[in-house]
């Protein structure tokens, strides 16, 4: 009966005018559906205005974007109807899906769609700051769109968007929903302008002005997203006799056991047992090396390159780059709100979560380094390159009357790579920039403003560079602590930094204790450095609770009250950079 059913239902869908499709899709980012019918569909939404764009990551296949399209193409077929699905909301604004949003509007008359909101991923909440919680038991936020076809649309007419969005508790949009219609409902229609699309109301103001700058993705030549491991219990470890022990157990132990305790009772797609211990069998000690697993957050990992061996994707590419002599600045390329053009530096490799918690980090390093025959990386700085747009390099030169050269000197008129940096890194830190286009930073790579002139450019080179050793703790200044640690004991870290027990005790108004334990704690810790944010995390409370039940080192003791003296200086200075274009 149950094939006699499908066969019927086949037949209605391949014969007969579908007017109606309506349901709630399979969410899946890594799809199973592969069939060649509708990946070819799939095509179009690669497309904007006809043109092909080049993602070098999407999240297209998903397969709640494959059931969209199946209903649109019959939909389309039919020349009319009603396309009705709730799914995932990403769609509505990430950048990715821009084609996609411009293939819909091509094809619909009029789109409803109605965010439901209630991304834990990213920590969404009420306008007014109460909580907001998904209509579903999952972390994606969701939405109800419905596409409506009455074969009325001019072909090249675009259709229409409107758009509600529903913040609130489970209840109270269950409710809502229950007793409204679309006709009741208060849409707002919305401008969906080149070159994304958005069906998510968007601030405009100022986008003339940010545009004028130059994008990040098109100063620096090459990029790449940082490191996947895909099995960090055994690829990370706190120290490098840790990291050895986990490799040695991982080609010594039995299959079975080892899986139950490093808690990999089944392969990933780009992670097996076997390839991993195929690729340990070849590490060697260059391997064993630190890498930026948080802000001011250095750990050890045995890093071999090789794709789906340790590491699911390392990037060897650009990881391959950087080095002590060579930073590279990390950041994601989509925000929510608060991490808008948050970014970290690095000396070291980075992986896709070392600065933003919710989206994949990508690493810009400054210079590339050629390889020689037999794939060793050539390190001199003789040989490497600025791993910059020459072009935009121009611009700067120009504008600025110096001239660029590839390595930093003491010659009068003259700037480097690594002035250039510094001089982004000290826009990305400013508060007014950050909170000026905080709508185009959280959708794109940032667009850093021209300088002004000479003086306004080594005044940012100098604030930039100040910043960039705070964060790498090379800076002098990390030394001279700020924070006291008076008392004696196991070091062990047992006091979570939860609500329910938060390490910070306020002693004023403006600095307080962080207890580690019963009787032991850091005095003196600034209250804007315990919650300086970096990207999605806030180090001075993530450091210590990724080691509760650890005993700290002397040098852990030592490199977290660097951290705060970093993060308090931080703040000062992102308040003086403000000054400078308060003034210009």
């Amino acid at each position: 009966w149950l094939s006699d059913e499908a066969d019927q239902a086949n037949m209605i869908k391949r014969d007969t005018p579908v007017m109606c499709i309506l349901g709630n899709p399979p969410y899946s980012g890594i799809s199973s559906n592969k069939g060649k019918w509708i990946s070819d569909l799939i095509e179009d939404y690669k497309y904007v205005d006809g043109v092909h764009f080049n993602e070098r990551k999407h999240w297209l296949n998903d397969d709640y974007v494959k059931f969209l399209r199946y209903g649109q193409h019959f939909i389309e077929k039919n020349g009319e109807g009603v396309l009705a699905f709730i799914n995932p909301h990403g769609f509505l604004d990430n950048p990715t899906f821009r084609g996609m949003r411009w293939n819909l509007l091509k094809t619909f008359d009029k789109i409803y769609t109605i965010d439901l909101h209630g991304n834990s991923k990213k920590k969404e909440t009420c306008p007014d700051g109460t909580p907001d919680i998904n209509v579903f038991d999952i972390q994606q936020g969701v939405s109800i769109n419905i596409f409506i076809k009455t074969g009325d649309k001019k072909a090249m007419q675009s259709g229409k968007v409107l758009h509600y969005d529903l913040f609130g508790k489970r209840e109270v949009k269950y409710k809502f929903l229950s007793e409204n219609s679309l006709s009741s409902i208060n849409f707002k229609q919305l401008e969906c302008n080149k070159p994304f699309y958005f069906f998510f109301p968007k601030d405009d103001k100022g986008k003339e002005t940010y545009e004028k700058g130059f994008s990040l993705d098109e100063i620096f030549i090459s990029r790449s997203a940082g490191f996947v491991s895909a099995n960090d219990l055994v690829n990370i470890s706190f120290v490098k006799e840790e990291q050895k022990s986990k490799i040695e157990q991982l080609l010594t132990i039995e299959e079975s056991s080892w899986r139950l305790k490093y808690k990999r009772l089944k392969d990933a797609r780009d992670w097996t047992y076997i390839t991993a211990k195929n690729d340990a069998k070849n590490a060697i000690e260059d391997d064993y090396q630190k890498v930026t697993y948080r802000p001011f957050d250095y750990r050890w990992s045995c890093y071999t390159g090789n794709s789906r061996g340790l590491y699911s994707s390392p990037q060897p590419s650009i990881m391959r780059d950087i080095s002590v002599m060579n930073n590279a600045l990390i950041l994601p390329k989509q925000v929510p709100d608060k991490e808008a053009a948050s970014c970290f530096i690095t000396k070291y490799k980075g992986g896709h979560k070392s600065c933003s918690a919710y989206n994949t980090n990508s690493l810009f390093p400054l210079y590339l380094y050629p390889k020689t025959k037999n794939q060793k990386l050539v390190t001199s700085e003789n040989e490497r390159t600025p791993n910059l747009n020459q072009e935009i390099v121009q611009q700067l030169a120009k504008k600025l009357s110096l001239t660029f050269i590839n390595e930093k000197e003491l010659s009068e008129n003259t700037f480097a790579p690594n002035d250039i940096l510094n001089y982004i890194y000290a826009v990305l830190h400013s508060p007014t920039y950050r909170e000026k286009y905080r709508e185009f930073l959280k959708i794109d790579f940032p667009r850093v403003p021209y300088p002004k002139d000479a003086k306004t450019f080594w005044l940012f080179v100098e604030f930039g560079n100040e910043l960039r050793q705070l964060h790498l703790l090379e800076s002098e200044k990390v030394e001279s602590y700020i924070t006291k640690y008076p008392e004696d004991g196991d070091n062990v870290v047992t006091r979570k930094m939860t609500k329910s027990s938060i390490g910070y005790e306020a002693i004023t108004s403006t600095f307080g204790k962080v207890w580690i334990n019963d009787e032991q704690y850091f005095d003196n810790v600034p209250l804007v450095a315990w919650e300086f944010y970096i990207g999605g995390y806030q180090p001075a409370q993530k450091w210590l609770k990724d080691r509760n039940g650890r005993e700290l080192s002397y040098e852990d003791i030592l490199h977290y009250q660097k951290m705060i003296v970093a993060l308090y200086e931080t703040d000062r200075i992102m308040k003086e950079i403000d000054k400078i274009l308060i003034n210009d």
